[in-house]
């Protein structure tokens, strides 16, 4: 069993950054591959990024590449989201997941959820 505490959010202006952290208790931890998901009103959870659990690979949705970094510290059972350049299309409630199988880009292979954190950017 794996429970995840998602923090960091809040309100920022266009242009600025945030860091997520995903503090996750459980034994396993360092095992699985992890992903952040977000979802805004109205629409989808979506695909942010994933981290794998051993070589620590990355993976990343296009709108997101470039300016979102994953990383994750597997001493601490934490994984980061780190956003700079943050646009109004970025507010949503953001998401972390732990998956029991394989890196996924799909919210329905990840087996444990954080609670969510809001993120909102103003223009």
């Amino acid at each position: 069993q794996v429970q995840l505490v998602e923090s960091g959010g809040g309100t920022v202006q266009a242009g600025g950054s945030l860091r997520l952290s995903c503090a996750a208790s459980g034994r396993t931890f360092s095992q699985y591959p992890m992903g952040w998901f977000r979802q805004a009103p109205g629409k989808e959870r979506e695909f942010v990024a994933a981290i794998t659990w051993s070589l620590g690979n990355t993976y990343y949705a296009d709108s997101v590449k470039g300016r979102f970094t994953i990383s994750r510290d597997n001493a601490k059972n934490t994984v980061y989201l780190q956003m700079n350049s943050l646009n109004p299309e970025d507010t949503a409630v953001y998401y972390c997941g732990a998956n029991r199988g394989t890196t996924s880009r799909l919210w329905v292979d990840y087996d444990y959820w954080g609670q969510g954190t809001q993120v909102t950017v103003s223009s």
